[in-house]
């Protein structure tokens, strides 16, 4: 099946920290913007930041596998070494985790490796990864 890509807008409080975030730490590249929003390729899909301050709140959270995961995050799904080389990334850069990363479900079906973050603004991110793809789906 052929993955088409999603459009994601959310809210921000400045273009700048954004830019920097999502260029220098994730590598994503910037499309097109302006004073209020900027858009990103965020791993071959559409996501647009937009400068609303006011729109910014701490997500809630959940408990899954004994862990608090904000229940309001969004983030994508990376290829097993990808994912590693990222967690070593962020780690590097000193990185403050919400959820540092580790395997989760282990030996379960979905089993899969998951890190979760704030960008700039406090948007929770989560990055996962499947060593089998198959089971991104699975139940």
């Amino acid at each position: 099946m052929q993955t088409i890509p999603f459009h994601l807008a959310f809210p921000i409080r400045d273009i700048e920290s954004t830019r920097e975030f999502y260029t220098e730490v994730l590598g994503c590249e910037v499309g097109r913007f302006t004073e209020k929003w900027i858009d990103f390729n965020f791993f071959g899909h559409q996501i647009s930041a937009h400068v609303r301050p006011e729109e910014l709140q701490q997500a809630k959270a959940n408990e899954v596998d004994g862990k608090s995961v904000p229940v309001r995050h969004f983030g994508a799904v990376l290829p097993w070494e990808d994912w590693h080389r990222l967690a070593e990334k962020l780690k590097a850069r000193g990185t403050e985790f919400i959820i540092e990363p580790y395997i989760r479900f282990e030996g379960e079906v979905g089993e899969q490796a998951t890190m979760f973050f704030y960008d700039p603004s406090g948007n929770a991110l989560e990055f996962k990864s499947f060593q089998n793809p198959d089971q991104l789906f699975a139940s």
